[in-house]
């Protein structure tokens, strides 16, 4: 099959947030450098395991009581102008501080301590990949990459080499998430 790349679209933070607020429904992220990001559904499966993963941060946060968790429909604008939208999100209550009541009802102009981005059939490892680094490059404490369809977890802090689990039953949210632990069962499940 011949597959033909265009050139990616380049759109302003204006032009990003009309397009968001037309199409409520699209999946939509815009890199650093203003190319306009396209992401597909993720169907029945990606939707179950972001449930489960997302729902076990939600449990952990509420007993904590450190921050605000957000799901994949949290947008975030990083510090190199990328607008960015994890499929988990965690922020503490220090970095939420600063932000007005204006900037946390659009994209929150502040990177998460803690990202995860948990791949579906139509993600590419290496674009997973360079957004997880580029998380941790704009202040992201802790980011897991989590790749069902090979049973792994990568592991991004800054400063340090990326940690990779094979197959593991549970990843821990380190110093970051005290006391936070995935069970990966319902997200390694098919």
């Amino acid at each position: 099959m011949l597959q033909i790349k265009s050139p990616p679209l380049r759109v302003s933070r204006q032009l990003f947030e009309q397009l968001t607020t037309e199409n409520p429904d699209a999946m939509l992220e815009r890199a650093s450098d203003g190319s306009l990001l396209v992401m597909p559904p993720n169907g029945y499966a990606g939707g179950r395991r972001n449930a489960s993963l997302n729902g076990q941060l939600w449990s952990w946060n509420e007993t904590a009581g450190l921050g605000e968790v957000t799901d994949s429909n949290g947008g975030f604008e990083l510090p190199d102008g990328a607008i960015r939208v994890p499929n988990a999100a965690w922020v503490s209550f220090e970095r939420l501080k600063p932000l007005t009541d204006d900037e946390r009802e659009t994209f929150a102009p502040v990177c998460p301590d803690f990202v995860v981005e948990l791949r579906s059939r139509s993600d590419r490892m290496v674009d997973l990949r360079e957004k997880m680094t580029a998380y941790v490059a704009n202040g992201a404490r802790l980011g897991w990459l989590i790749d069902p369809y090979e049973r792994l977890v990568e592991i991004y802090r800054p400063g340090r080499d990326v940690e990779i689990l094979f197959d593991a039953e549970t990843v821990t949210g380190d110093d970051v998430l005290p006391g936070f632990v995935l069970n990966l069962a319902a997200i390694f499940a098919r």
